[in-house]
Formats: structure tokens, sequence, C-alpha cells
């Protein structure tokens, strides 16, 4: 069921990432969970990035899947701290193909020292990804309700604007959209990311930028950015920075904040100088959704036969293709290495009440802003930047 068409919220505007990338540090899970549990999980979402690439190509869904990976910049003394970091928590759980590139073999971004590279991540274009697989799910004869909202649930039962519909089992995967159901809003914090699109850009253009086809990159920073070379050449480019608003609103209207589509068209300049002269064709964005302690989790009550996805934050193309996996396992009692992984059944506490929630999110944006400003003048991570890290699970 769906209010209004497959794709509509994060699976279908995201930034285009089908990545290995997971919201808690190996390291953080590894202290939480164990090693092996940890491990476990980074292997599990390796292998997802490649699954996506096969499960496309089985089902004849054109997404453009290119595994061209993806590099993360490194443009200041401290931003470099953390790459070295990132290499060193790679090797020590055993993760191979983290590079560290030297400028010449990293895109030529300005002020740039280089990029840690991880084979792990594909480009899509995340609205064919999603309207592909619901094609597909119809053809294996699934009913998809598209306009159909969604008031409440229970167990056995979802009230509609389409009228009750009755079934064993209910699946929860409202992720940003959580909040807009009675007793939800201190489940998940829906936290707003936008982006732009760039005009098709010629070859040679990205080509002498160090820019490869289908490849995506981001940088270090704590206010996040991403982007990715889009199959016709455009470049997506995204980033948070857009406000919570009080009481985990979700409008539409939402979705473009023109101070922070400029916000994100002087970053991408900035990144590249010479992409200034090429147009910004759309703006959009959507909120994805965020558990308290930014921990991703897959759960299915035994009782009520309710079984919840979600906490993605940024990283829902490739865990939400292993949260189906493992919520398929758990429905037909199906015991597989997937459902022995810590994100299975993992409870998240919930969020303050108003207006705590509200100080928060609004705060850790102004710190993120602030920790940027600091590394960048002295070249050191900075101890708000280790705050946000132990708040976000980094």
């Amino acid at each position: 069921m769906e209010k209004e068409i497959a794709g509509f919220g994060a699976s279908g505007r995201n930034g285009g990432w089908c990545s290995a990338l997971f919201p808690w540090s190996t390291t953080l899970l590894a202290k939480e969970f164990g090693i092996e549990k940890a491990k476990a999980l980074r292997m599990a979402m390796i292998e997802s990035v490649d699954q996506i690439g096969k499960l496309t190509k089985e089902l004849g869904i054109d997404c453009d899947y290119q595994k061209a990976g993806t590099y993360t910049l490194i443009r200041s003394a401290a931003q470099n701290q953390k790459a070295i970091a990132a290499i060193e928590e790679a090797r020590q759980f055993g993760v191979d193909g983290l590079t560290l590139l030297d400028a010449k073999n990293s895109p030529l971004a300005t002020i740039s020292q280089g990029a840690v590279f991880d084979p792990a991540c594909a480009s899509i274009h995340p609205a064919k990804l999603v309207r592909g697989l619901a094609v597909a799910f119809e053809k294996l004869g699934g009913t998809l309700f598209e306009t159909t909202q969604v008031f409440d649930f229970k167990p056995g039962s979802v009230r509609t604007s389409q009228g009750d519909f009755t079934g064993e089992f209910i699946v929860d995967a409202l992720e940003g959209y959580r909040s807009t159901l009675p007793g939800k809003k201190r489940e998940s914090l829906p936290l707003y990311s936008l982006m732009i699109v760039t005009e098709p850009i010629p070859s040679e253009v990205l080509d002498g930028l160090g820019i490869k086809p289908g490849a995506t990159f981001a940088d270090f920073r704590n206010l996040i950015i991403y982007g990715q070379r889009t199959k016709d050449n455009r470049i997506a480019f995204g980033g948070r920075g857009a406000p919570y608003h009080f009481g985990s609103r979700v409008r539409n209207s939402y979705d473009r904040v023109p101070a922070i589509h400029a916000h994100l068209e002087r970053e991408l300049k900035d990144l590249f100088p010479e992409l200034a002269r090429y147009r910004i064709t759309d703006r959009w964005g959507g909120a994805l959704g965020v558990s308290r302690d930014w921990m991703a989790s897959v759960k299915l009550d035994p009782v009520t036969k309710i079984a919840q996805a979600g906490g993605y934050v940024g990283d829902g193309v490739g865990t939400s293709h292993l949260a189906g996996k493992i919520l398929a396992d758990l429905i037909l009692s199906r015991d597989t290495p997937e459902t022995s992984l810590c994100l299975v059944n993992h409870s998240s506490p919930k969020w303050e009440v108003e207006p705590l929630r509200f100080i928060a999110a609004r705060g850790a944006m102004v710190a993120a802003r602030l920790a940027d400003k600091l590394e960048s003048f002295t070249g050191r991570k900075s101890f708000i930047s280790r705050i946000i890290g132990w708040l976000t699970g980094k």
C-alpha cells in the first residue's frame, strides 16, 4: 500500500548510491555486537552491491547500474586524518579494496589532496530501479495498491483510504514517513536531504575532471554531500542542511528549500569550478528515516506478526535490499546467515518529546556546520566532530 506511487518517497528520489555504507561504523558495531558480528554485517553489505546488479539484470530492470566505486575526497588536513582512519578500519576488519589515492588519481576537485577509493559502490537511477521492482513484483503475482493512504494498522489489519485490508503479516516499511501515523512520531525522525542535477555535460569535460562514468563522490566533511556521474553525463549532487520541522512533520513543500538548493549549487561549483557554466535543470528533496541511535534494524514480532524495517538514514539502497531478504526469511521462518546479523531485532530508543527533539535536530545541523569551519581553520578533527560521530554511530 502506497499513498502516492511506488518510489514517491526516498526510494525514488535518493542520490543513486548503491553502496556498502551502513549508518553505524564497523568499529562501533564491533563494540556493541562483537567483532565477528560487525564483520558479518560489513560483508553482507558489500555483497548486496553485487546482488542488486545481478538481480536487476535477471529481472530486466534498466536502472543505469554502473559499478565504478566511490571516491571520498580529502580536502583538508582534518579530512586526511579521517581518511587514514577509514583505511585503518577497513584493514582491521579484513575489508579489501579501500585504497588511498593521491590527488592526480582522484577526481580533480579544488584543494583536493587525494581520495579514499572504495570499489563497493555502484551508481543507479533510483526511480528506474524502484519502478522496475514494482513491475517485477506484479509480474510475480503481487498486488500493488498505489494512491492508497494508510491511516493506521494493528495486528492482522490495515486501515486505508481504500478500506480495510487484512493479512497474516504486516510489514511497516514507512521509513521517513513513519511519524505521520498515530503514536509513531518518536519512533523515526524525518531528516530531509535535498538534491540538484545539471544538464548533460560533455564526456571530455567530466573525464578531464577525473569523474569516471558511473562514479560517485563525496568528501569527509561533517555536513554530508554526495554526487554521481549519471549514465547521461549529468552530475546529480545532494547534501544535508535542510531544517528539521517541529513535531516530525512531513510535507511536500519541505522538499524544496531555495536557500539549501542554492547552497548545494555553490558547493558543487566550489568542488568543480569548471561545472559552473552548466545549468542546474532540476531541484528536489525528500525525507529519510533516522532512528534515535542511528542504527538500522529489521524485526518481526512473532506474536503480533508485525514486521518493521528501516532507519537506513542515507544508505537505503543497499541496506533496504538486505533488509528485504531478511524480512522474507523471518516471515517464512527460515534460519539463514542473514537472520543472525546484528541489525535483526535491534530495538532503538524513542526520540525525545518536543521541543527537545526539535532542539537536538536543529542543534546537530548547526554543530556540523561549525565543526566543518573549525576543521578547515585548524586542520584538525574538531571535538564537535567527535561528538557528532558519537551521536550518529560513526
